[in-house]
């Protein structure tokens, strides 16, 4: 039992925290418990203003958002512990990702910034606390993103199958795992459920469009779609990240403006195909010869999004990574906890191909117990 490490990840939809506790073997990762907490209310509505009007966010705000996302994280670290009648002793550390507040690598002078004081949860847990995990990667000269691509390579990769891993979160992004190949390459192919939300939130008042009925029940808007579908970002090469400082509500009003669109279930749907069509298209480009899809993240969740992209890849065989005994909603969360398990083993955590950093280096700052 000396190798349970904690996860613990929020994601850009803002809506809690994620958390498993997991045991790593050899190429294997067992999910023990898992829990999911949603944040209260007033943090999140105070995150969500924190990043859609940054201008606005002062140092006070800044200092307390920290605070009080560390003690969600810390709280929810405690009742999975005591949840699962876990001994604190038997576990090693907990991986923090923390919630993103602001994600810009390619500004003047470039930062990534992750919030959730890693302090107060190793106080508050008596653990051993890795966090921060992105900023090595930006000073050298990555992006910071996606960090998945390493732990999918471990878990998922095959000698013999031309494999990808689709994770979709509030940003959709593919890791490409050529097989029997150790040249893996991944990033954000774009939106995944953040407009889909968005949307739904500002025109129904719902947090999101449950199995994709509102976006099925209305018909796609093709110039909506190909206005969308040019924006530079998808034909950008890779190495690339992006986030809701690019993908947001004001970015879609912009087209609504020019395309003269007022349906808004029929802008639903053109923002489900929208997401359907910018993945397949990035695997199409870069990965023409996958056979096998392994989806995880909300996403999945999503009935008529994960039937657009079947039919945009009608050659590829699409699985959940639930058939390696990983369920999708947990993959991220147990990506950081491997990812704290490589920084107290002194091993690196990027990948210089996915993020385009200089080189490859260890992840993380170790806050100890």
């Amino acid at each position: 039992m000396n190798s349970l490490y904690i996860g613990l990840m929020s994601g850009t939809s803002m809506d809690g925290i994620d958390a498993v506790l997991v045991e790593f073997g050899n190429r294997r990762c067992q999910i023990i418990a898992t829990l999911s907490q949603e944040y209260p209310d007033e943090l999140r509505t105070a995150l969500i203003a924190a990043t859609r009007e940054p201008e606005q966010c002062t140092i006070d705000t800044f200092g307390r958002l920290d605070n009080w996302v560390g003690e969600s994280f810390r709280d929810a670290a405690l009742k999975l512990i005591s949840e699962s009648k876990t001994d604190v002793e038997h576990i090693v550390a907990i991986g923090s990702h923390g919630q993103t507040l602001r994600h810009q690598p390619r500004v003047e002078r470039p930062f990534t910034l992750q919030i959730g004081d890693p302090n107060i949860i190793a106080a508050g847990t008596g653990i051993t606390t890795v966090a921060d995990f992105r900023r090595r990667d930006v000073a050298l000269g990555g992006e910071g993103a996606p960090l998945l691509p390493p732990f999918h390579h471990w878990l998922f990769s095959d000698k013999k199958i031309n494999r990808v891993v689709l994770n979709i979160g509030g940003i959709a992004n593919v890791t490409i795992l050529p097989a029997g190949s150790d040249k893996v390459t991944g990033f954000d192919t774009g939106p995944g459920n953040i407009l889909l939300d968005a949307w739904i939130q500002v025109s129904k008042g719902e947090k999101f469009d449950e199995d994709g009925n509102w976006a099925r029940s209305g018909k796609i808007s093709p110039q909506l779609l190909a206005l969308l579908l040019r924006d530079p970002y998808f034909a950008e090469p890779p190495p690339k990240s992006t986030g809701f400082e690019y993908f947001n509500l004001m970015w879609l009003r912009q087209a609504l403006s020019e395309t003269g669109d007022a349906d808004e279930a029929n802008i639903q749907a053109s923002l489900c195909a929208l997401t359907a069509r910018s993945i397949a298209d990035a695997i199409g480009t870069y990965a023409p010869d996958t056979t096998e899809l392994l989806i995880c993240g909300g996403g999945i969740d999503n009935a008529e999004l994960l039937r657009w992209i079947a039919s945009a890849l009608p050659e590829v065989e699409a699985h959940s990574t639930a058939i390696f005994g990983l369920e999708p909603d947990w993959v991220e969360a147990a990506a950081f906890a491997w990812l704290a398990r490589r920084c107290l083993d002194r091993k690196t955590g990027n990948l210089p191909g996915v993020t385009g950093a200089d080189h490859a280096d260890i992840l993380g700052g170790i806050y100890p117990a």
